[in-house]
């Protein structure tokens, strides 16, 4: 019962607002959101660091996905020079890989060459959302999943 109290907790605290189709969407229809708030060695997330995230290919989404990130102090999308602070399979700029996977890098610098990068502010903590809508069945088994976030530098 703790559990279930403090995960209602969190999600309100970060969507002050709910849909039943964010709780239990039927299969390929509806949103599911995983918050990304550590790295993958545990440690808060650092606006002067670069990671690296790896979409691998045949994301289980009939619609799109989305990565963004958001200011841990207010709950906003991060203030940064891109209006808004994420990465987007719906976006025809997104770089794709030759195996149909994804790279998207967060950090305060674009890394050199044409990637996927969500701009970070050093010294300012952050969070991600990842996003997929219309998740397929796949997505339910967890026969897929995005890489953790991995510290480049």
């Amino acid at each position: 019962m703790v559990s279930l109290i403090n995960s209602r907790t969190r999600f309100h605290f970060y969507a002050t607002g709910i849909t039943p189709v964010m709780v239990k969407p039927p299969v390929g229809a509806g949103s599911q959101y995983v918050i990304g708030l550590r790295d993958a060695g545990g440690r808060a997330l650092d606006g002067s660091k670069t990671y690296k995230i790896h979409v691998p290919p045949n994301v289980p989404a009939k619609r799109f996905w989305d990565i963004t990130v958001y200011d841990n102090q207010t709950r906003s999308l991060l203030q940064t020079d891109n209006p808004y602070p994420g990465v987007t399979s719906i976006d025809p700029a997104t770089v794709k890989n030759a195996d149909g996977s994804f790279d998207v890098y967060i950090g305060p610098k674009k890394p050199a060459g044409k990637v996927n990068w969500i701009q970070t502010v050093p010294g300012k903590g952050w969070n991600m959302l990842w996003r997929i809508y219309g998740p397929t069945q796949v997505w339910y088994d967890k026969g897929w999943r995005p890489s953790e976030i991995e510290m480049v530098k």
